[in-house]
């Protein structure tokens, strides 16, 4: 498992500990979806015009996001190579708010858009309600594993 990161707006400090946490679930995921093949993940963290611009050209969304996924096709497997799952993009600064605003850490806020993300580029969406159900109890299991579950409200 590879999680390649880029930090692209220096205005913020990345806890030490994200890449620990971003790996613990990554592999809590991957196990529960039962895939076993190597992967990589790229994390990039974005400025909200970067964000925005991102959001405008492939959701048609002119508004600034916290996270936006872009996946690959997984079927796509060379042997000895890590299958690349897709690219995860945080804007920091609404990270910040809605940390501020939901009133747990930053940090805790990075980790539950890393965990949405990875849901995403596995496949799960929220469009319709059974499946935003779905969505939903994956990721609060998830974060129940890794210890960051903030409570029933979520």
């Amino acid at each position: 498992m590879k999680i390649l990161i880029d930090n692209r707006d220096t205005k913020f400090d990345i806890p030490d500990s994200i890449i620990d946490e971003y790996e613990s679930a990554l592999d809590l995921i991957l196990k529960s979806e039962k895939v076993f093949e190597p992967v990589e993940v790229s994390v990039s963290f974005v400025k909200p015009m970067e964000i925005k611009v991102l959001n405008k050209e492939y959701r048609n969304k002119d508004d600034v996001t916290d996270v936006l996924s872009f996946p690959t096709d997984m079927n796509i497997h060379i042997e000895g190579v890590p299958v690349l799952l897709g690219d995860v993009v945080i804007c920091l600064e609404r990270a910040k708010e809605q940390s501020i605003e939901y009133g747990h850490s930053f940090e805790r806020e990075l980790v539950y858009l890393f965990v949405h993300s990875i849901f995403h580029l596995l496949g799960y969406d929220h469009i319709d309600e059974n499946d935003k159900v779905l969505m939903r109890k994956k990721e609060k299991m998830i974060l129940k594993e890794i210890g960051i579950f903030r409570d029933e409200r979520q």
